[in-house]
């Protein structure tokens, strides 16, 4: 049996799952650079606030979301800010970073047991959130990156 064609995955093979908040989310690992530890950002004037700001990678200069704002989530301190990190997202040949709470681990799946999302975000075309899996007694929300990354220009101009 193949995959769902609502699965961001189109294999629904590996992915990588992170915590944001309460709620656990999991972006495919192919789409998936590296983490990185948070560290300083340098704010950009002007910017939507969901651009935290850039930081430089290796020589590249590379813009980082909150990914709490981007999942319409409330803004609060995470539980431990130790266990914050950065996960460096490839999107469209762009390299992009989305600070998590704490990144959980990898998730391997052969796709039947993604389900839909939940009535109501299915709906919404922006909506990052392109399926669910349920996972040790929870669920994951699986995360469509492009969607999430929603290059509306703001990575082409600090890239």
């Amino acid at each position: 049996m193949s995959a769902p064609a609502h699965a961001a995955d189109p294999g629904g093979r590996h992915w990588l799952s992170f915590r944001i908040g309460e709620q656990l989310y999991a972006a495919p690992l192919a789409e998936v650079s590296e983490v990185i530890r948070d560290g300083e950002l340098t704010p950009v004037p002007g910017a939507a606030d969901d651009l935290l700001g850039v930081r430089h990678l290796r020589g590249r200069i590379v813009p980082v979301l909150d990914g709490r704002l981007r999942l319409g989530l409330s803004v609060v301190p995470p539980a431990d800010p130790a266990t914050v990190r950065i996960v460096m997202l490839s999107v469209a040949g762009q390299l992009i970073g989305v600070r998590v709470d704490a990144v959980g681990e990898l998730l391997d799946t052969d796709g039947t047991d993604i389900a839909p999302p939940p009535p109501g975000r299915a709906s919404r075309r922006a909506d990052p959130v392109s399926g669910v899996l349920a996972w040790q007694g929870g669920f994951v929300a699986l995360l469509d990156v492009p969607r999430l990354c929603r290059l509306s220009g703001e990575a082409d101009h600090v890239a």
